[in-house]
């Protein structure tokens, strides 16, 4: 199923610990560059924003090979060639993976992106109902083409496009197609995020390799989100409101169903975010919930002002210490996962012994051989600095 070569896969995965391994301190410069030359391996960038002027390239020359089709089939008639957009796509992503060795380099994703784009709006076109674009037909090939093309190529940027397309469809689904949808379309979310969510955690804890692994973590990151946005205050509020058919002549949002759940969620669940990523040693999870308490006191904000904003701000700050003052008390003492304790990876001259057995074991360094001392003694010098003292 994956386009590359498995050794060659696998020696990016070697060379990904390797630099983090430099980067520590456990290892010099030096020793990386002696190791990463001896590595066959995929051509990927991992300077971001070298990747992203790649990617931007990889936009411009997509999209002038387009062009230049859609010039030679100007007066073909209906939307084949976009069809033909996709299949030049596909094809040159396949080609630069397996024969260029490229992953992750910013010219296979502006393909295989331009290429999902571009089937999309085909099918949607195809499908047209009464010559309105047919959305549903667009998620759901986003869906399934961007899900395939994960499990084939491994980019990143793939997996968040099968979450978000796999998350559009259950939602367009359930709005257009259930009489209720409207009503239960939290509910929904809310239970979709959850089987989710367990299904990559089970995933994760069983996985053998490590193809999948970032996948299916940037998986059980965006089930978190999404957990919480289907169950915040604001967004059902403002989504149902935005979604009904006063939204363009009344400009005040009313209130909705069962309010006193939703601001019960709002408010317990970044609560219960951080509580659980402390216990769990889960750091996504802590940064999701510091990102939904933050969100949560902005929704109380938009909808009460009780509180003048120096006074809101003192007492955030007060609550904000105590949460420090607790997390600091929980982790002092943990030796792995979240801890308060200075990290091994910042701080390697505390494993300076563990440095050594990873150098001598990985790349083949010996310790350095002390010198033997001389048999022959010197020193003395009573008079005359010579090395005798006046006496055999």
């Amino acid at each position: 199923m994956i386009a590359y070569d498995n050794t060659l896969l696998d020696n990016v995965y070697l060379d990904e610990e390797a630099h983090r391994l430099k980067q520590s301190g456990f290892i010099s410069e030096e020793q990386y560059k002696s190791f990463s030359r001896q590595l066959l391996k995929l051509k990927s960038q991992n300077n971001l924003f070298i990747r992203i002027a790649f990617f931007i390239l990889g936009c411009l020359l997509y999209s002038s090979i387009c062009g230049f089709v859609s010039l030679l089939l100007l007066a073909t008639n209906g939307n084949e060639y976009i069809y033909f957009f996709a299949i030049i796509g596909f094809g040159t992503k396949e080609f630069m993976s397996r024969e260029m060795k490229y992953f992750g380099f910013g010219l296979d994703d502006a393909f295989i992106l331009g290429a999902i784009l571009s089937l999309s709006i085909a099918v949607s076109l195809t499908f047209d109902i009464n010559y309105d674009p047919n959305y549903l037909a667009a998620i759901i090939v986003i869906a399934i083409a961007s899900s395939a093309a994960y499990l084939r190529y491994l980019n990143l940027s793939l997996a968040l496009l099968a979450c978000i397309g796999i998350t559009g469809t259950i939602a367009y689904l359930t709005f257009e197609y259930l009489i209720i949808g409207k009503a239960i379309l939290p509910f929904v979310m809310l239970l979709f995020s959850c089987i989710c969510y367990f299904i990559s955690k089970n995933k994760l804890q069983n996985l053998s390799a490590p193809y999948y692994y970032n996948g299916l973590k940037l998986t059980k990151g965006f089930c978190l989100i999404l957990f919480y946005l289907s169950g915040n205050y604001y967004v059902v509020r403002e989504l149902n409101f935005s979604l009904s058919e006063s939204y363009f002549y009344n400009g005040v949002s009313p209130e909705i169903p069962f309010v006193l759940f939703f601001w019960a969620f709002t408010i317990s669940v970044p609560a219960l975010y951080l509580f659980f990523s402390l216990k769990n040693k889960d750091r996504i999870m802590l940064w999701i919930g510091f990102l939904a308490l933050c969100f949560s006191v902005f929704t109380y904000k938009a909808y009460h002002h009780i509180l003048p904003p120096e006074m809101g701000l003192t007492i955030g700050g007060l609550v904000l210490f105590a949460f420090t003052y607790f997390a600091i008390k929980k982790t002092k003492h943990n030796e792995t996962g979240i801890t308060f304790k200075p990290d091994r990876f910042n701080n390697p001259n505390a494993f300076a012994n563990l440095q050594v057995l990873v150098a001598a074991s990985q790349f083949g360094l010996k310790p350095e051989v002390k010198v033997e001392e001389s048999p022959m003694e010197f020193g003395g010098g009573g008079f005359s600095g010579g090395g005798s003292e006046g006496t055999f």
